[in-house]
């Protein structure tokens, strides 16, 4: 494998151009110089940090019902999650958006195990957003409302396989295949 790894200058904000705030995020456009001199327009966000939660019980993954998504346009079926307060760190969140789009109650998670310690960039180029991906593991007794439940995949090749094709999200679907390559190389392995 060959790696080039070039040390990089950072780029300079010549001037501020616009900014645009709200509750939910902030557009910056600023000139930039690059580091080789270029003058660059450059547009960005900046966002609070998300969380995505693999929600298992009884060796089923459960997915709360689909919502619709404004950027799309349309309707779509994800795993739970949301935005990091800033007041919280993304573990203390895990639990408060269980509730939210399950119904668990903070008493009935087993087990949260982080998929990650940093956050990986969501658009790097774009954006200053974070994604953290976690496991909550439910306890195999509690009663998750079937109200809340969009769908429920079961742990096996075929349902993972079958939960890739449905997901159009591709934040869910780098947390389900991060989990995947984890659990195979780390401790478990699932049934054909």
């Amino acid at each position: 494998m060959i790696k080039n790894h070039q040390p990089s200058h950072p780029w300079k904000v010549v001037q501020p151009l616009v900014e645009i705030l709200s509750p939910w995020v902030t557009v910056i456009a600023e000139q930039l110089q690059d580091d080789q001199g270029k003058i660059l327009e450059y547009w960005r966000v900046e966002k609070a940090d998300s969380v995505v939660i693999l929600t298992l019980q009884n060796q089923t993954l459960l997915l709360p019902r689909p919502m619709y998504r404004p950027g799309v346009g349309k309707t779509t079926l994800d795993f739970p999650g949301g935005r990091v307060p800033s007041e919280q760190t993304p573990l203390e969140t895990v639990p408060n958006i269980l509730n939210k789009e399950l119904g668990i109650q903070p008493s009935d998670i087993a087990t949260i195990i982080a998929l990650n310690s940093e956050g990986w960039a969501i658009n790097s180029s774009f954006s200053n957003q974070n994604l953290y991906g976690f496991v909550a593991e439910i306890l195999p007794d509690a009663v998750v409302n079937p109200e809340q439940i969009g769908a429920t995949y079961p742990i096996t090749n075929q349902g993972i396989e079958e939960l890739l094709q449905d997901l159009v999200c591709l934040q869910c679907r780098g947390i389900l295949l991060e989990w995947k390559q984890q659990f195979r190389i780390g401790k478990q392995t699932w049934d054909q």
